[in-house]
C-alpha cells in the first residue's frame, strides 16, 4: 500500500509521524515528495492541486483531512474512487458549546458592555428576551447543536435539504420552506456543508427575510456568506449583528472591513478544532480497511458533496 499526504497550507510533521508509527508496513509520502505516483492507492487530501488527480491511475480512496469535503475537487475524482471524511464527536460538542456561548453573549449584551467598559460608561440594561434559534443544516454537527440549545431552554428550528424528524426541534426542508423557517428567528446559525447549492446562501435575499433584530452566526464555511451583503444588512439595520468564525480567505486580511465593524464578532476558525489523535485514528482505520478490502468509515456521496 502506498499512501500520499497532500494537505496544503499546514505543517504535517505530526501527522506524518503518527501515520508512520501506526502503519510501519505502509509507504507514506508527502506531496510533492513522491517519486512514483503510479503506486499511490490512498490519498489524504485538503486543498490539493487539481492537476494531481489525473496522475494517480491506481487511486482507490481519497480521505478528506477535514469534516467536510469542500477542500477536495470532487468533480476530478474518478467514479470508482471512494471518498471519506473525518467525523469527530468531540468536534460536534465543541461546536455546540461555541454556538451556545455566542448566543448567550449576544443575549446578555456582553459585547455591548465590553465597549462601554472601554468608554467608562455605566448603563445597565435587561438581557434580550430573544429565544428562537434557527439552524441551517441538520447533519451531525447541526443535530448536536440543536439538542444542546434545546437543553438550555431555547426554541429551536432547523432547515435541511431533505426532511428530518428530531424530537423537540421544528424541522423544515427544501427551498419551498426556507422563507417560513426564516420568518421569526432571533438567531440564524449556519452549519451547512459547502456545495454548489449552498455556496452564497447567506445573502441579501435571506437577510431581508429575517427580523431586523436577528443575529447571524456562521461556523460552516466562509463561502456560504456573501460578504458585501452582510455589510449592507448590518449598515442598513436589516441585521443586529454577526459572529463569524469562517471566511472566504484565511487568515482574514488585516485591511478587511469585518475587523473594525462594531456589530461583528470575529474568531479565528476556532469553533471546533479536530484533535490529531482522533484524525489519525480514523485515517489509520480507513487505510487498514482499504488494505484488507473492508468497508470504510464515514464515506460521502461525491454527487451530493457530503
Amino acid at each position: 500500500m502506498s499512501v500520499l499526504v497532500c494537505v496544503e497550507g499546514r505543517d504535517n510533521t505530526k501527522l506524518m509521524q503518527n501515520l508512520r508509527t501506526s502503519l510501519p508496513g505502509v509507504e507514506i509520502h508527502e506531496w510533492p515528495n513522491c517519486s512514483n505516483l503510479d503506486k499511490v492507492q490512498f490519498v489524504i487530501a485538503w486543498k490539493a492541486p487539481e492537476s494531481i488527480w489525473d496522475r494517480l491511475p491506481n487511486l482507490q480512496v481519497v480521505q478528506s483531512y477535514g469534516a467536510g469535503v469542500d477542500g477536495i475537487a470532487l468533480q476530478r475524482i474518478p467514479e470508482h474512487v471512494e471518498v471519506t471524511r473525518i467525523v469527530d464527536t468531540d468536534l460536534a460538542d465543541d461546536m455546540a458549546e461555541y454556538i451556545l456561548g455566542h448566543v448567550m453573549a449576544h443575549k446578555l449584551r456582553i459585547r455591548e458592555y465590553a465597549h462601554k467598559q472601554y468608554q467608562t460608561v455605566w448603563k445597565p440594561k435587561r438581557a434580550f428576551k430573544h429565544n428562537h434559534i434557527g439552524i441551517l443544516g441538520l447533519g451531525e454537527l447541526g443535530q448536536v447543536a440543536a439538542r444542546k440549545l434545546k437543553a438550555n431552554d431555547f426554541s429551536v428550528s432547523a432547515w435541511s435539504r431533505t426532511k428530518k424528524n428530531i424530537s423537540g426541534i421544528n424541522c423544515f426542508a427544501g427551498i419551498d420552506e426556507l422563507q417560513t423557517f426564516l420568518f421569526e428567528l432571533d438567531y440564524l446559525v449556519c452549519l451547512l456543508p459547502l456545495t454548489g447549492e449552498t455556496t452564497g446562501i447567506l445573502n441579501r435575499k435571506v437577510f431581508e427575510q429575517l427580523p431586523n433584530h436577528c443575529i447571524l452566526i456562521n461556523v460552516a464555511r466562509g463561502e456560504h456568506l456573501i460578504e458585501e451583503d452582510l455589510l449592507w444588512a448590518l449598515d442598513n439595520q436589516k441585521l443586529a449583528g454577526a459572529t463569524l468564525d469562517v471566511f472566504n480567505h484565511e487568515p482574514l486580511e488585516s485591511g478587511h472591513a469585518f475587523w473594525q465593524h462594531p456589530l461583528i464578532t470575529l474568531t479565528p476558525h476556532c469553533a471546533a478544532v479536530t484533535s490529531m489523535s482522533s484524525v489519525c485514528e480514523q485515517i489509520v482505520y480507513n487505510i487498514t480497511a482499504c488494505i484488507n478490502k473492508n468497508a470504510l468509515m464515514n464515506t460521502v456521496d461525491k454527487h451530493l458533496g457530503y
